[in-house]
């Protein structure tokens, strides 16, 4: 008999209006680093974790230039706040709320996300 390790691989999921989407698996994540994840309705979302664990999920899209680039953005904290600036303009959300915190007029959607 050959006895096999057992291993159990949690799931990023993000809450939508439909339910809970199951996004990746959370140690594809690399800490400090985003992923662009496509939703069912074809909008993009750039998920994060950072390295005490903790999962984020914000639009992807750059709302000062339109490009889908937020999660190839550089990731850090504000005052306790954790962001990830823009690659292109440099403008930092907070990951949390999705406020921009160089513009409180403009912010991202900020969805809540769970390890399942």
């Amino acid at each position: 008999m050959t006895l096999a390790v057992e291993t159990t691989t949690l799931k990023a999921q993000l809450r939508l209006a439909e339910g809970w989407f199951t996004a990746c698996d959370v140690h594809a994540l690399l800490p400090g680093r985003g992923a662009a994840v496509l939703l069912p309705d074809g909008r993009q979302v750039a998920l994060f974790r950072d390295r005490a664990g903790r999962l984020y999920a914000i639009d992807n899209r750059d709302p000062f230039t339109g490009a889908a680039v937020l999660s190839r953005g550089l990731t850090g904290t504000h005052e306790g706040r954790p962001y990830v600036a823009s690659p292109l303009l440099k403008q930092r959300f907070d990951l949390a709320s999705g406020e921009c915190l160089d513009d409180e007029t403009v912010r991202v959607t900020a969805y809540e996300v769970r390890a399942a």
